[in-house]
C-alpha cells in the first residue's frame, strides 16, 4: 500500500510540474500539428481512424503487449495527456478506474467519453465458497463483440462531429462504410462457428463474455472477479472439461500462463494463446474464431 501510495503520489509532483510548464507557456508537443486524441486500448484506435481518416493524432495509453487490466500511467504520457483534446474510454478496465481521476487532473479541458454508456453490458460474477453467485462488476471487453463496436462507431462519428464540425459529411460516410466492414466480419465468424452453438470454451481470463454472447458459445472461465482461480474451482473446471472432452484452453498472451499450464496437463490438452487487444481488430476476430472452429473438430 506505502509503494502504491508513493507511486501516485510521485505522478501527482509530475502532473503539477507538467500544468506549471504549460502556465508558463512551454505547452508539451507544441509543434503538433494535429488534434491528439487520446484513447485507452489499441483497438479503439483503429475504430477511431476507421472514421477519422488522418484528422486527429489517436495515442493510445496501453501500450502493446501491456494488460489493459493490471497498467499504469507512466510520467513520460503526461505531454499526450496534457494537449489531448478527448479521451475515449472503455469504460470499465482497471487502470481507467484507478486513474481516471489524475487523467482528468492532468488536463482539465480534456473532454471524456464513455464509449460503454448505453450499451448491453455482461456484470461479472464471483462465485462464493458455498456456490452461491454474486455479482462484482462489469466485464469491460466489450470491443470483442461486433454488435457493440458498431454502435460505438456510430458514439465515435457523433463525438468527432463534435468536436470537428467541419468533418461532419466525411465521418458519417467513414462511419457507414467502417459498419458494413464490421457486417461483414460478424458474417464471417458465424461461418466459422455455425455448427457450434452452445458448445463451451474454457479461458483463463474472461475476455471472450461479449464474444461468446454474440455468437451462441458458453464461456467458462479459470478466473473469477479478477482473482485467481481457487483450488476448488479449478477442479470444477478440470471436472467440466473432462466431461465435455474439451481439451484447449485459451490465456490472452499478454498474461502469466502458469495456471493454465497447469489445468492443461491436468485435462491432458493445451494451451492457446489469443491477443484481445490487437489493433488489427477484423482479422483478429475472425482468426480466434478460427482457431475456436478448428479445436471444436
Amino acid at each position: 500500500m506505502f509503494f502504491v501510495f508513493m507511486k501516485q503520489l510521485l505522478f501527482v509532483l509530475i502532473i503539477a510540474i507538467v500544468l506549471g510548464s504549460c502556465q508558463s507557456g512551454k505547452k508539451p508537443n507544441d509543434t503538433a500539428k494535429k488534434p491528439v486524441i487520446l484513447v485507452s486500448i489499441l483497438p479503439q484506435k483503429t475504430f477511431v481512424e476507421k472514421i477519422a481518416g488522418d484528422d486527429f493524432e489517436v495515442v493510445v495509453l496501453v501500450p502493446p503487449g501491456a494488460s489493459s487490466e493490471a497498467f499504469t500511467l507512466i510520467p513520460s504520457q503526461l505531454k499526450d495527456i496534457a494537449v489531448s483534446v478527448a479521451w475515449f474510454r472503455i469504460g470499465y478496465i482497471g487502470f481507467e478506474l484507478s486513474w481516471k481521476d489524475k487523467i482528468f487532473e492532468a488536463n482539465k479541458t480534456m473532454k471524456i467519453y464513455d464509449l460503454s454508456e448505453g450499451l448491453n453490458l455482461v456484470s461479472e460474477k464471483t462465485i462464493l465458497g458455498n456456490g452461491q453467485e454474486i455479482e462484482t462488476g462489469v466485464d469491460p471487453h466489450i470491443w470483442l463483440s461486433p454488435a457493440l463496436v458498431k454502435e460505438m462507431a456510430l458514439k465515435i462519428k457523433n463525438i468527432l462531429t463534435e468536436i470537428n464540425p467541419s468533418g461532419r459529411q466525411k465521418y458519417m460516410e467513414r462511419c457507414q462504410d467502417y459498419i458494413e466492414e464490421i457486417s461483414q466480419t460478424d458474417i464471417e465468424i458465424r461461418k466459422e462457428l455455425s455448427g457450434f452453438e452452445g458448445r463451451t470454451i474454457i479461458v483463463f481470463h474472461p475476455s471472450l463474455t461479449y464474444f461468446a454472447r454474440d455468437f451462441g458459445l458458453n464461456q467458462v472461465s479459470l478466473e473469477s472477479g479478477g482473482k485467481e482461480p481457487t483450488p476448488r474451482h479449478i477442479r470444477q473446471v478440470v471436472d467440466l472439461a473432462k466431461k465435455e472432452k474439451i481439451k484447449v484452453i485459451y490465456i490472452q498472451s499478454e498474461l502469466d500462463q502458469e495456471h493454465a499450464r497447469l489445468m492443461a496437463e491436468e485435462i491432458g490438452g493445451k494451451i492457446i494463446r489469443i491477443f484481445p487487444l490487437s489493433p488489427d481488430w477484423n482479422n483478429n476476430l475472425i482468426s480466434i474464431a478460427r482457431t475456436i472452429s478448428n479445436n471444436f473438430k
